[in-house]
């Protein structure tokens, strides 16, 4: 069943504008939406190929490779290429897009109570906790703290209809890349000098003072003073969550919207025409991936220069990146909604414990890079911290669906839940 909500509610009322003409995936029976689980599986994977370089090296060589504190030479740079086109930014949109959808659908489950959005403010109010604690004491390349401030946004917007949400998604999106665009040519340009001598002295300063602060960071890290790593963080590092809101607030709250919207219009349930959403599934991912092969290389032949890879980061890869996150969730709602066999219930296992999977990845790169254990910080190269990657995948595979065959959550997904409701709720099957 398909079509969207045609009118808000009165206010005062916080049930959806009309269950009726929503589409009505299966979370309102209880049962789990098999997409959903498999496409969380592959992002929360796929966001660690991404993020795995801010793991074992300084923040700052995720962009610009040569802040890379071991060799990166011309086959990384073709690692450089192909992670920039092929998963950069990607992973966190459908990220993304799936948590759009899980509040909607979390709202489905309070309204068919007779609840409101006074348990989704308080759940989202403690997952800015957990992203606290991860950014302050894990790693401070935390999402979560962000999810928790745009969730509260979206929750704003909840009782539009499907259509106006959608509406509202693509318009902030459309904003922010028109920001970002423009916040990326005014850096290239401010470095090669159209402002001045002064204001590229003033860029230059600031270049040096993040790659020296990455080589400190580095030095403490690999001296294994956990202290002192944590409180650099607190001293030199807070001011980062507000920048980090700033600058995601027109990707992330607009494909929230979007998520919500296409999570009701039945994409991930198999409510839409199947065959037209495969094709522009497919249209969306390959469009967006040739769009995104001349930034890449454009790049590259610049030498990765440190400005034109912020550029090529967070403005010329804004629309493509749009357009082959939707091409990808489109594909992958198709293939989970049908997906079998061994492979596919471990990856959907991996969804169904996505927050644990996320944090405990964080916890596990902690135990390999830092002095105090691995001690294998800014001692990989590129291909190394790929197969770092695909090892800690395996283990995600290895434990999620043993973990999930005899408990009903995962851990921390028992532990949100519980401080959500106030209560303890039965672990154990």
């Amino acid at each position: 069943m398909t079509g969207t909500a045609s009118s808000e509610q009165p206010a005062g009322n916080d049930l959806p504008a009309s269950v009726g003409d929503v589409a009505v995936p299966v979370a309102e029976s209880g049962t789990r939406i098999a997409s959903l689980d498999f496409i969380r599986g592959l992002a929360v994977m796929g966001i660690l190929a991404a993020n795995i370089v801010a793991f074992g090296q300084p923040f700052s060589a995720y962009m610009y490779p040569a802040a890379f504190l071991t060799p990166h030479g011309e086959a990384e740079g073709w690692m450089w290429v192909a992670q920039f086109v092929l998963i950069d930014g990607k992973m966190r949109g459908l990220f993304t897009l799936l948590f759009g959808a899980g509040l909607y659908l979390f709202m489905e489950n309070a309204w068919a109570k007779g609840a409101g959005r006074g348990l989704q403010v308080r759940r989202l109010l403690l997952l800015g906790l957990f992203g606290l604690v991860h950014f302050f004491f894990i790693w401070r390349g935390d999402i979560l703290f962000l999810y928790s401030v745009a969730g509260l946004f979206a929750l704003l917007f909840i009782k539009l209809s499907a259509k106006r949400q959608l509406l509202l998604g693509v318009l902030g999106y459309l904003f922010g890349g028109l920001l970002y665009m423009g916040m990326g040519a005014a850096m290239e340009a401010s470095a090669s000098g159209a402002f001045g001598e002064e204001q590229v002295a003033e860029m230059e300063a600031s270049k040096a003072e993040e790659l020296a602060g990455g080589v400190l960071e580095a030095e403490i890290i690999r001296s294994g003073d956990y202290a002192e790593h944590v409180a650099r963080n607190f001293t030199e590092h807070a001011s980062d969550l507000a920048f980090t809101l700033f600058l995601f607030a027109f990707e992330t709250l607009p494909l929230m919207l979007i998520g919500m919207a296409l999570y009701r219009m039945g994409l991930f349930s198999g409510g839409l025409n199947q065959t037209k959403q495969r094709m522009w599934g497919w249209i969306g991912l390959l469009v967006g991936a040739a769009a995104h092969v001349p930034i890449a290389l454009a790049a590259r032949a610049d030498g990765f220069d440190y400005y034109g890879t912020l550029a090529a980061f967070t403005g010329w890869s804004h629309f493509p990146r749009l357009a082959m996150t939707l091409g990808l969730a489109a594909l992958l709602a198709l293939w989970g909604q049908h997906a079998g066999g061994w492979l596919a219930q471990r990856v959907s296992a991996a969804g169904r414990a996505a927050f644990t999977n996320y944090l405990g990845t964080s916890v596990v790169m902690l135990f390999v890079f830092h002095g105090w254990a691995g001690g294998l910080y800014g001692e990989l190269t590129r291909g190394e911290l790929y197969i770092v990657t695909l090892l800690t995948c395996a283990l995600m595979l290895a434990w999620s669906k043993p973990w999930l065959d005899r408990y009903r959550y995962g851990p921390l997904e028992w532990l949100w839940r519980c401080l959500t409701y106030g209560r303890l709720f039965a672990l154990r099957r």
